[in-house]
């Protein structure tokens, strides 16, 4: 599966019954509860790179980029937003961008 096919099995979670699925009833809570999950994910996998352990890091990582995704969509910004951003940002150095936000 790749990041766009997990978006997209998102993205049709907008209009399903939230008692359907996880994603359902995340995106049914609006996009603050989706925030605040995505924030509490983040936590964790932080928690677990300071911790050293390659494999929790790798299951929290994922939970980050599924709800990631999942906030991106409660908040009608897609995939494609953000790797259009990220190509505008290629072109130039991560120190020159920084400096130009």
């Amino acid at each position: 599966m790749t990041l766009q096919d997990l978006f997209e099995t998102i993205q049709s979670r907008k209009d399903a019954d939230p008692a359907s699925s996880w994603t359902a009833q995340l995106l049914a809570k609006g996009p603050e509860k989706c925030a605040e999950k995505f924030g509490e994910e983040a936590i964790e996998a932080i928690i677990e790179a300071v911790k050293g352990d390659q494999k929790k890091l790798a299951s929290e990582a994922a939970d980050v980029m599924y709800h990631l995704m999942v906030m991106l969509a409660a908040c009608d910004v897609t995939l494609e937003d953000v790797v259009t951003e990220l190509a505008g940002r290629q072109s130039q150095s991560g120190l020159t961008e920084k400096a130009n936000r």
